[in-house]
């Protein structure tokens, strides 16, 4: 009889800059697919999108405004029944600065 284990990592990376954030996907791609892994998916999550209204001048005129946008881009990536080669290139992994990086296991 099969035993089917669950086991998963579950790498998520944030960033505000979209392009700089796909090329950390493929990296990080590229690299799990040198180790002997079976899957590995990248989902892209909803942008998160933050709208600031800012008074041009404080005293003068209160309908005088401008609107300052921040975007977050996310995406995920599961690795499927990892090998002990998956789990040392996660932590030797080197990403750019802009790039936030959170593993689950």
């Amino acid at each position: 009889m099969n035993t089917k284990t669950d086991a998963k990592i579950r790498v998520r990376l944030e960033s505000f800059n979209h392009e700089l954030l796909n090329h950390s996907c493929k990296k990080l791609i590229n690299i799990l697919q040198n180790t002997s892994l079976n899957s590995v998916g990248v989902v892209s999550l909803p942008t998160k999108k933050r709208i600031y209204c800012v008074l041009r001048s404080p005293h003068v005129d209160k309908d005088s405004r401008e609107h300052f946008e921040l975007k977050t881009y996310k995406r995920i990536i599961d690795i499927y029944e990892p090998s002990s080669q998956t789990i040392d290139a996660l932590m030797k992994l080197n990403l750019s600065a802009g790039v936030d990086i959170e593993i689950k296991l």
